[in-house]
């Protein structure tokens, strides 16, 4: 269970300081979260927040009742936080095989790195010896990414924006991708999302806005709120 208590992140902006995040005070225990809201809301910050990218200014985060505000993002991935980025990190000179085993913990034989591959719709046979470079696209990047938190099994797996900057069929196949997560992961999955796809598969939607926490709740409560208010969700209506 991860808890958040008070959060506030402030940042220079223009020789004056903005304030980002106010006051985030929830908890997430559920399966799957989705967090959405209008762009500039916080959202991507708060994920990073989470993951120990960046330090908030004030408050508290803890895990499993433990406080883990001042640890490091090596100290919270080896306490089980994924964080999965926009854009994938390549990695010139490591294998799609390394990468896995890597994220495993252990050196994979090939039918565990197929059987990972194959989770996120990947053969095995076509990439396992493969760089994570620039030859990949960004749907296979993200896939790969993919299978990489689901080796590692972590308490939360956190993913900011998994949709941008890929094509409708990859799209699809990441829709199919996180269904199966849902149904089959122990621990937590935090999407930051606008697609109304991924936020009808969530059990649980947080409504972010102007850095505060709007509303929390299932899709039938937050999406009507979210489109009643006006907030600028503008994949909602694309129908994907």
């Amino acid at each position: 269970m991860l808890e958040l208590k008070g959060v506030c992140y402030s940042a220079e902006d223009e020789n004056r300081e903005a304030e980002i995040l106010k006051d985030i005070n929830v908890t997430i225990e559920d399966r799957f979260i989705a967090v959405t809201g209008p762009n500039g809301s916080g959202k991507s910050t708060l994920a990073r927040i989470i993951a120990g990218i960046i330090k908030p200014t004030a408050g508290q985060i803890l895990l499993d009742g433990v406080d883990i505000t001042d640890l490091s993002i090596t100290e919270r991935a080896n306490m089980g936080i994924s964080f999965a980025f926009q854009q994938p990190v390549r990695f010139k000179g490591i294998t799609v095989r390394e990468l896995l085993s890597i994220a495993a913990g252990k050196d994979a034989s090939m039918a565990e790195i197929c059987n990972m591959l194959s989770e996120v719709g990947l053969c095995a046979r076509d990439y396992v010896n493969r760089e994570v470079n620039a030859s990949l696209s960004g749907g296979e990047l993200k896939r790969i990414e993919i299978a990489m938190i689901m080796a590692r099994g972590t308490k939360v797996s956190i993913f900011d924006e998994p949709e941008a900057g890929i094509d409708l069929w990859s799209f699809q196949n990441l829709i199919h991708v996180f269904e199966k997560m849902h149904e089959e992961i122990h621990g937590s999955i935090l999407i930051i999302s606008h697609q109304e796809r991924i936020l009808n598969i969530a059990d649980r939607i947080i409504l972010l806005a102007d850095g505060q926490i709007k509303k929390v709740g299932s899709k039938e409560e937050v999406i009507p709120e979210l489109l009643g208010a006006g907030a600028h969700c503008k994949t909602l209506t694309d129908k994907l």
